[in-house]
Formats: structure tokens, sequence, C-alpha cells
């Protein structure tokens, strides 16, 4: 999960999950088919459970990744003195 917090595939992960959901919307919704063993309107909603979560868990990252930090690069200016001392 670090390569998420890095910025690296977050995208893909909140565009898998939206894929997700649109699959899993089209065989809840849309698919009229028979198969024997399977309940395709069951998958879908599977899919689409799956993808909401996916979703969620990838904007919650992507809000605590862009929140930054101390040392993100982004924070507070810091400036170095130099300090003579004259009882050496």
């Amino acid at each position: 999960m670090e390569w998420m917090l890095r910025g690296k595939g977050r995208e893909m992960s909140i565009g898998a999950s939206i894929a997700l959901i649109a699959v899993g919307a089209i065989l809840r919704f849309a698919v009229d088919a028979d198969v024997q063993g399977i309940e395709i309107a069951t998958v879908g909603l599977i899919l689409m459970i799956a993808g909401i979560i996916g979703l969620v868990i990838s904007l919650i990252l992507f809000a605590n990744a862009s929140r930054g930090g101390p040392g993100d690069g982004r924070g507070e200016v810091v400036e170095r003195r130099r300090v003579y001392r004259d009882d050496v």
C-alpha cells in the first residue's frame, strides 16, 4: 500500500474501482442470460460492492496522501544559520 501513498498507481486503483462498478452494474441490470450454476445478477452485485469498497479505500488513501505533513517537501521552509562561538 505504500506505493499508493507515493502517488504511483493511485489513478489506476480509482479507475479499476469504477470499472468494477460499471461491469457489475451491467451484469446486474442489463444482462438477461441464464447460466447454469451461476447467478449473473449476484456476480454483478458482488463486483459492484467490491468496486465501491475499492473506491472508498482509494479515496481515503488519496486524501491522506494529499494532506501531507512534515518532511513532505511542501512544509515550512527551514533556514540554517551558522553560529560562531567566541569561547572556543
